[in-house]
């Protein structure tokens, strides 16, 4: 029984915000440990026994800090599958399943969220090993987490008739969406509820032929998307027309809810989605005194209980409050009370209106090359950090608005301005004219870093023509 990983990497993880962004989402970072939820997601699979390569599925955009977190780990995934824009879960796991059956005609799926924690693994394994059961029987099999309070964030399954020959696996009787707190504690009060986690475990061939009986558009869709894929780099690029236009539907809503061969195994396996501050709160170990509260970073408190409090770049001091969230980093701080985590979402809402960057990027920004990090900014001018790694390179590139000083603070740069190309080392500087042709790499066996200085009547960072680029980006 060949049973494949599908990880699901895509989303943005809003009500995380101000840590979580589009362009560095909450599966990508740290949250809980000093390894991003990709790689714990990845890691509590190390030791289960006979799992193939895991397949991993993502946004284009995230696609080279995937790869690197993947590499970090020394873990060579089975492929890659990048989506050219986010159509849901049944779309993504309908490509997977088609991109596996192209080798593997009796591949079963082991479909989990890269951005959900589980503490307790063994269990989760055994959980694993009773979904293989039924989905060999031809179920679909969710994980069910027993209900330990009436959560407003989750979705609920009822359990229907148990198995005779599986350990605690059910029939499923219905699905709920996210319910009312009133709605919550009443199906909570049944004892024949769980949350639904949103793992899977079934026959690739199974999910197919159920998805085409309910919903055949996305099938034609998925098909065509992976038949016209093309490799870009490492990665497998789907085709942009067919899955841009395939209907955006979760698979709860386009498989799940109505099929008769849906099964859920009980799953106490010390399992959260960490969908809000608050979830990420109840989740951390609390201060051994009565405060109870959850600190990190440079953090100094009095009088406070109950809270969350992340420092990720400077001093903070709280003092007199009771039951709120507090998380700073360079360019943005959120403070709320605690009930308030599924609002923080409007937060975005609000930058996304206003055309503001605070919900897209940090200060530091992450590129295939290194990153650069924007030190200080006013009227006709921009300074930023830049860390080229070894053997990394820019784009060949110009920008028509902005010139650019160069000063190199530590390692070796290759600059080319024009027809010239030269060497620089520490404290050396180089100047780059508007409009002139210019790239910037690093040929040496450590990291390269400069200190760059905008200058000019505008400095967006879509002023850039690109004529040749390592990494395959318009």
């Amino acid at each position: 029984m060949n049973i494949y990983p599908l990880i699901l990497a895509g989303g943005s993880g809003t009500r995380l915000w101000p840590l979580s962004r589009e362009v560095l989402p909450k599966q990508l970072l740290p949250l809980l440990s000093n390894k991003t939820m990709l790689q714990e997601t990845i890691l509590r699979l190390a030791d289960y026994p006979s799992l193939m390569q895991p397949l991993v599925i993502c946004g284009a955009e995230h696609r080279f800090l995937v790869a690197e977190q993947l590499r970090n780990m020394n873990v060579t995934p089975l492929d890659i599958i990048l989506e050219s824009t986010g159509r849901n879960t049944a779309p993504a796991i309908a490509c997977g399943a088609n991109y596996i059956l192209k080798n593997d005609p009796e591949a079963y799926l082991l479909v989990l969220p890269a951005d959900h924690v589980i503490a307790d693994v063994p269990a989760f394994h055994r959980a694993i090993e009773s979904a293989a059961r039924a989905a060999v029987e031809g179920s679909l099999a969710t994980f069910g987490i027993t209900a330990t309070s009436p959560d407003t964030g989750f979705g609920y399954i009822r359990r229907g008739e148990i198995s005779k020959t599986i350990t605690d696996c059910y029939a499923v009787d219905a699905f709920v969406e996210k319910p009312d707190l009133e709605t919550a504690n009443k199906l909570i009060a049944t004892g024949e509820y769980y949350w639904n986690s949103g793992m899977f475990l079934f026959k690739a061939t199974r999910y197919l032929e159920e998805l085409a009986q309910f919903r055949p558009d996305i099938v034609d869709h998925c098909e065509h998307a992976v038949r016209d894929a093309f490799r870009d780099l490492d990665f497998c690029r789907l085709d942009e027309h067919w899955f841009n236009t395939c209907p955006s539907v979760s698979i709860d809503h386009a498989v799940m809810e109505h099929t008769t061969h849906a099964a859920v195994v009980k799953s106490d396996i010390g399992w959260n989605d960490l969908g809000s501050w608050p979830a990420v709160y109840d989740y951390q170990c609390k201060d051994a005194d009565i405060s109870a509260n959850v600190l990190q970073g440079d953090v100094y408190t009095d009088g406070m209980s109950g809270s969350l409090i992340r420092a990720e770049s400077r001093f903070v001091a709280a003092i007199g409050l009771q039951d709120v969230i507090i998380v700073e980093t360079k360019d943005a701080v959120l403070v709320a009370h605690k009930s308030q985590g599924q609002a923080v979402k409007k937060i975005v809402n609000e930058l996304q209106r206003k055309n503001r960057c605070e919900h897209i990027n940090h200060k530091m920004v992450y590129r295939p090359w290194g990153s650069y990090e924007v030190i200080d900014t006013g009227d006709r001018f921009q300074v930023k950090r830049i860390t080229v790694r070894p053997g990394g390179k820019l784009s060949l590139q110009l920008h028509h608005h902005r010139a650019e000083h160069w000063v190199v603070v530590s390692g070796t740069a290759r600059i080319t301005c024009g027809e010239k190309i030269s060497l620089l080392s520490e404290n050396e500087s180089t100047y780059i004219p508007i409009g002139v042709k210019h790239r910037l790499e690093n040929p040496g066996k450590v990291s390269l870093q400069l200190m760059e200085v905008q200058s000019g009547a505008y400095l967006g960072e879509d002023d850039i023509v690109r004529f040749e680029d390592s990494y395959h980006r318009n």
